[in-house]
Formats: structure tokens, C-alpha cells, sequence
């Protein structure tokens, strides 16, 4: 019984545990959300954590910077 337990938390170390990400973990996920490489697992735990505001805030800072930056890029080109 005690090796199913062990071999069961060795495969889902994290299944028990409520996995409620971080800002630094927020962002990433943002990030990899817009590269398009955001992870199944990753993905799940942002659905599942119901910090939706966070994420839509994080989202629209993340669009603001790409078109100031872009913007930027663009008008140093032209000049």
C-alpha cells in the first residue's frame, strides 16, 4: 500500500496540492500564452485557478508595451 502511495505522488507530485500561480507565474504564462507555447498543464492550472483579472490585466499591458514597442521600432526605421 505505502509503494502505490510513493509511486502515485512520484508521478502527480503536485496533484493534491491547490496550485495557485504567482505574478512571475502570471506573467509567463501570458507570455507563452502569446508565443503560442503555453503547456497543457500550464493552461489547466490558469482556467482553474479563478484569477481571471489578473491575467486580463497582465494581457492588455503586455498588447500596450508590443505596440509601443513596435511603434518605437517603427519610427526609428523611418527616421
Amino acid at each position: 500500500m505505502m509503494r502505490a502511495i510513493i509511486s502515485q505522488k512520484q508521478r502527480f507530485p503536485f496533484a493534491g496540492m491547490s496550485s495557485k500561480p504567482g505574478v512571475v507565474a502570471m506573467i509567463l504564462s501570458v507570455l507563452a500564452s502569446a508565443f503560442g507555447v503555453q503547456s497543457q498543464q500550464n493552461y489547466e492550472r490558469d482556467f482553474n485557478s479563478g484569477q481571471i483579472a489578473g491575467y486580463i490585466i497582465i494581457g492588455v499591458v503586455f498588447v500596450a508595451v508590443l505596440v509601443v514597442l513596435l511603434a518605437l521600432l517603427v519610427n526609428v526605421i523611418i527616421n
